[in-house]
């Protein structure tokens, strides 16, 4: 039975450069293509996202280089959460994919290269029950005032 799926990318970049974001979500791109079988024809939409330092250029430029003309792209910047720094990525370009597939969501590789790596082993931890302490409140809020 067909459905749709999310698959998750991640890498990460030396610098702000645009040819550096470019590069670096094609080849993240090309590995979750080459991984879970993706056509341009499965994709219902991709949601790129940077981390706050990254702003020089849209991670969607390499889908389209990519033949994703018809796909519908959008980019947004991941949130930037002062008291969570231990647990952010620096020059982080993140991407999820909606994908129409027979896949069960179990069958599908999601991809983490280069720095961003650490975010696969912090979801291996939660997969073994080992979920990460909630982020400390800082700049003068209340523990309560940090969920909100």
């Amino acid at each position: 039975m067909t459905g749709v799926r999310g698959v998750r990318g991640a890498t990460t970049v030396e610098a702000d450069d645009p040819t550096a974001i470019v590069e670096a979500t094609r080849e993240m791109l090309a590995a979750l293509i080459e991984a879970n079988g993706i056509d341009p024809e499965q994709v219902a939409g991709a949601w790129f996202t940077t981390s706050p330092d990254l702003h020089s250029e849209f991670p969607a430029v390499a889908a389209r280089q990519l033949g994703w003309v018809d796909v519908p792209l959008i980019c947004g910047q991941e949130m930037d959460v002062p008291y969570a720094n231990s647990r952010s990525i620096p020059r982080c370009v993140r991407v999820l994919i909606l994908v129409n597939t027979e896949r069960s969501q179990r069958e599908v590789r999601h991809i983490y290269l280069r720095g961003a790596r650490a975010i696969k082993e912090e979801l291996e931890r939660a997969r073994t029950g080992q979920l990460p302490e909630p982020a400390t409140a800082s700049h003068g809020q209340r523990p309560s005032e940090v969920h909100r």
